[in-house]
């Protein structure tokens, strides 16, 4: 074989390698662009733990997404934000993170992770970079019926006697008692802890929020809503409304899913 067709035969060697990849990469980003988002991560507040998805959990499910529970050791929002990244990092492919309560404030600094497309709050703070989640209550009244109770570890529960009330109005009475027996303590100084990110403001939002919060002042959901530009649904129901409306929460969810794919 002369040199000129050893050249050539090479050249075409190349452009074959290049074409088929540059078909490949064209392929994965189409593939990319039309697949959809399949994976949730659910993330809890305080005083309660990831079993109260349970609803929202098989909904999703039902409908075909990948659904990952996340337990916070509410020990500290170092702690909830690490449990959190770990879920994150078992998703195969982006993901909605869902944050009710105090696990707004841990999907707000935990939702920066390159693989959320989205965050869903239900009934959840939203702090800013900066700021503590204590700060989202300056100017609002929490409602008299929500009360907790600090220990003398500095960790605080909701008051017994005030737990269906303040908590779980509309869960019935012997599902209530047992959430109220069965109380996850929250570390109070977790409140007092600034924020380094603000995932809201690079990540497209949505809000769910009970218009009979207990544990919140109305006026006060809906500010933090606002400020982070979130697409708002509202369903009667309590500040358990992670547990008493399972349905109108994987709709919001299937919804950005959708939205995002």
């Amino acid at each position: 074989m002369t040199s000129t067709a050893r050249t050539l035969l090479a050249a075409a060697a190349l452009a074959i390698g290049i074409a088929g990849t540059s078909a490949h990469a064209q392929a994965a980003t189409q593939s990319t662009k039309s697949g959809a988002v399949k994976n949730v991560v659910l993330v809890h507040g305080a005083f309660a733990d990831g079993s109260g998805w349970r609803g929202v959990y098989n909904e999703l499910t039902k409908r075909g997404y990948k659904v990952t529970v996340v337990q916070n050791p509410l020990t500290s929002l170092a702690d909830d934000v690490a449990a959190t990244k770990r879920a994150l990092a078992q998703q195969d492919g982006p993901a909605i993170l869902v944050g009710h309560s105090w696990g707004g404030t841990v999907i707000t600094e935990a939702g920066v992770d390159p693989k959320v497309a989205g965050l869903v709050y239900v009934s959840a703070l939203s702090p800013d970079a900066g700021e503590t989640t204590a700060q989202q209550y300056e100017g609002y009244k929490t409602p008299s019926e929500f009360v907790l109770d600090t220990r003398s570890d500095g960790f605080g529960l909701v008051k017994a006697e005030n737990f269906k009330a303040g908590f779980a109005a509309d869960v019935n009475d012997a599902d209530a008692a047992f959430m109220r027996d069965s109380q996850v303590a929250i570390n109070m100084s977790a409140f007092g802890t600034k924020l380094q990110n603000a995932a809201w403001r690079t990540k497209p939002s949505w809000a769910v929020i009970g218009t009979a919060d207990k544990a919140f002042d109305a006026r006060m959901l809906q500010a933090m809503a606002k400020r982070i530009n979130a697409k708002v649904t509202e369903v009667p129901a309590s500040h358990s409304l992670f547990i008493t409306q399972p349905k109108a929460i994987a709709d919001v969810i299937d919804g950005a899913a959708k939205q995002l794919s």
